[in-house]
């Protein structure tokens, strides 16, 4: 497992070929609107600004102010606001262009960074254990549980790391699409019970796994309605 400083990727997300017997399994990246809202708390956010300007409005109304006064008091504020939210949209889309994360037979590629592209390879022999967290709206976040004594740097890679997990820091596939499925297909991947004929076969393209158990090292969490 390593840190690399990301140079010109000789397949998209990996900053190297695969050796012999290794196989893409799956790829994708987070979404960005899930990313600045689950990362990035932008409606949290906006629902604090709110109160905060109406509060502001309320009170220049109460001093005397008329409507148009009270506006004109909250003016600054409100430009400010909005373009504090306009922010962080765009660094959640930016975060989730530069992302790439990768499934193969043999580990878990996490490629990130928008300044300063790096990748963090997890071979499944140091992952102890995986659990997800659906979303209503089908997206998801695969946590990963790391052997001892590997680690991860909770701040380099944030936001791809489960939060609040500060002492201990578990790896996260964050914010992805169709997360039910992916976790199935880590979970037989985790096994090795999915070694693909052809060196070239994509699962996630021809529907593999439609219908089958997850793993049981991949733990499901009950369904939660996206915050």
């Amino acid at each position: 497992m390593s840190h690399d400083d990301h140079a010109p990727e000789p397949i998209r997300g990996l900053p190297e070929l695969p050796p012999e017997g290794e196989h893409i399994l799956w790829q994708g990246a987070p979404l960005w609107g899930a990313l600045a809202r689950r990362a990035f708390h932008v409606r949290k956010v906006m629902v604090y600004l709110g109160i905060f300007l109406a509060a502001r409005g309320s009170y220049s109304l109460m001093q005397g102010a008329s409507i148009p006064g009270a506006l004109a008091d909250i003016a600054l504020v409100l430009t400010l606001s909005v373009t504090a939210v306009a922010l962080l949209y765009l660094l959640a889309w930016l975060m989730a262009r530069a992302t790439v994360y990768t499934i193969t037979n043999r580990r878990i590629v996490i490629r990130f960074g928008v300044a300063i592209q790096m990748s963090v390879n997890l071979p499944y022999r140091v992952i102890q254990s995986a659990s997800l967290k659906a979303y209503a709206d089908g997206t998801g976040d695969i946590a990963l549980v790391l052997e001892p004594p590997e680690r991860v740097s909770y701040l380099i890679m944030w936001p791809h790391v489960r939060p609040w997990r500060l002492l201990t820091p578990q790896p996260m596939l964050r914010c992805i699409p169709d997360a039910k499925r992916v976790a199935e297909l880590l979970g037989k991947a985790i096994h090795g019970e999915y070694v693909p004929a052809d060196p070239n076969a994509r699962p996630e393209l021809t529907g593999m796994l439609s219908g089958s158990a997850p793993s049981k090292r991949t733990d499901q969490t009950s369904s939660q309605t996206a915050s």
